[in-house]
């Protein structure tokens, strides 16, 4: 007699369900830029029952954080990060640095939005979001760090001060304001940003010649 299975979703996923649930999830909120992604849309999508989802990730703030790990990991970030740690000098760290996050953020940016709405009401989400930011200012007041080391800050800026607005500039909203409302394209964001932070940060030296 053959043994028949059953076609509805097992209780806890089976094995892999995990990971499986973290895809699904990256995938559509990738897709829909956080918008309208239920748990059940998860569930769905990674073949597994909704209470499967609520079995591994208890709320939907634990979900988006385990999902915005999973896909700094699928992305590769530290790998990314890696090549930006090889820059050369204050000035290639700070283009780099802007290189890497103009062509990361579109590879996570549903992520980011949908957390980023979430903090507002979320206190888990929000802790997650502030993490993530301090991870980006940590970074930027590197940078500037470096050029202050390296002579280069121009006069009259604290690193501290310097750090926060490199920050700003490289925040979320900005780069939706540049490339989605306004149309510019990741070429152009890291072009015009890193113009940007070196008008901004970096002293002007003089001329040579006379």
């Amino acid at each position: 007699m053959a043994t028949t299975h059953s076609s509805r979703p097992q209780r806890d996923g089976g094995a892999g369900a995990p990971e499986r649930i973290l895809d699904a999830a990256r995938q559509l909120l990738q897709k829909r830029r956080g918008q309208g992604v239920r748990v059940a849309d998860v569930a769905a999508a990674a073949g597994v029952a909704r209470q499967a989802v609520y079995l591994h990730y208890p709320t939907r703030a634990a979900l988006l954080i385990a999902t915005v790990r999973h896909a700094d990991a699928v992305e590769g970030l530290e790998r990314r990060l890696a090549r930006v740690e090889r820059a050369r000098g204050s000035l290639d760290l700070l283009d780099a640095y802007i290189e890497f996050w103009g062509g990361y953020v579109p590879r996570i940016h549903g992520l980011a939005r949908a957390l980023l709405e979430l903090h507002v009401t979320d206190s888990a989400a929000a802790a997650a979001w502030d993490d993530r930011m301090a991870l980006v200012r940590d970074r930027c007041g590197f940078i500037v760090e470096a050029l202050r080391r390296d002579g280069l800050l121009a006069p009259g800026w604290r690193p501290a001060r310097a750090a926060d607005l490199l920050g700003a500039m490289l925040s979320i909203p900005t780069w939706e304001a540049l490339t989605i409302d306004r149309g510019w394209s990741e070429r152009e964001y890291a072009r015009w940003m890193k113009r940007a932070a070196r008008g901004a940060f970096v002293v002007e030296r003089p001329a040579r010649g006379g």
